[in-house]
């Protein structure tokens, strides 16, 4: 059945106790595999990071994977596209010293270094808040970062259309439990266990861009402790 989420997107809500009669971890095993599937519609889908020329301004967010991305988007780029440019840089996961000097390099107009990705969405928060229009947002690295990105920009009436992303490095997922809506970070193994409320949970392909999380289903409903195989799945 699906319900409605605080913010009106429907959420498909897959229920075992009511969904399938008891059958062994074998089923439960062919239901992980048909879940887990490319064809969900809302399932994020990225190009490539590429400069947009009419750009009065660029804001560009990267962790460490991004910052291949972004380096290889400013061989292509001009001086004055460059100039234009502010790199916000999550340091969480990179190394900041040979990121920085790699980043400092192609002469960007400017480069901020964040401890963290919470801190650098914080001050995202306030660079779009003061924005103009002719601002070009892109992000490029693990999904998480990406999310969180186009979370922001969402806040602040930019359509996720308009945010130009690229994946790069880890898979790593950040899972929303449908049950009691914790969120769990760093998510690599499927099935995973609710960082809150301690549920087993399926990880779906279906995602949201308003929370900029994946869903999380219980996925031992039916039986609880009868679940298939752990498996990495996102590393």
């Amino acid at each position: 059945m699906t319900i409605p989420d605080r913010g009106g997107e429907l959420l498909t809500l897959i229920d075992l106790t009511f969904a399938v009669p008891p059958r062994s971890n074998k089923f439960l095993g062919r239901i992980l595999g048909e879940m887990i599937e490319p064809g969900i519609k809302s399932r994020p889908t990225y190009e490539r990071l590429k400069p947009d020329p009419f750009a009065k301004s660029n804001i560009v967010v990267i962790d460490a994977g991004g910052s291949d991305a972004y380096l290889d988007m400013a061989k292509s780029a001009s001086e004055q596209f460059l100039a234009r440019t502010t790199v916000l840089l999550d340091r969480e996961s990179a190394s900041e010293a040979s990121v920085a000097s790699k980043v400092t390099s192609t002469k960007v107009g400017n480069l901020w270094i964040f401890p963290t990705l919470e801190t650098l969405i914080g001050r995202l928060d306030s660079v779009l808040a003061n924005s103009k229009m002719g601002t070009r947002l892109y992000a490029a690295g693990r999904e998480p970062l990406i999310g969180s990105v186009v979370k922001t920009a969402i806040a602040h009436g930019v359509s996720h259309n308009s945010v130009i992303t690229e994946h790069r490095g880890s898979l790593t997922r950040r899972v929303q439990c449908v049950h009691c809506k914790g969120y769990t970070d760093n998510v690599t193994t499927n099935p995973v266990r609710c960082a809150h409320c301690g549920l087993t949970l399926l990880v779906r392909d279906h995602y949201s861009r308003r929370i900029g999380a994946f869903q999380g289903v219980c996925i031992d409903a039916e039986k609880p402790g009868e679940v298939p195989e752990t498996k990495v799945e996102f590393a």
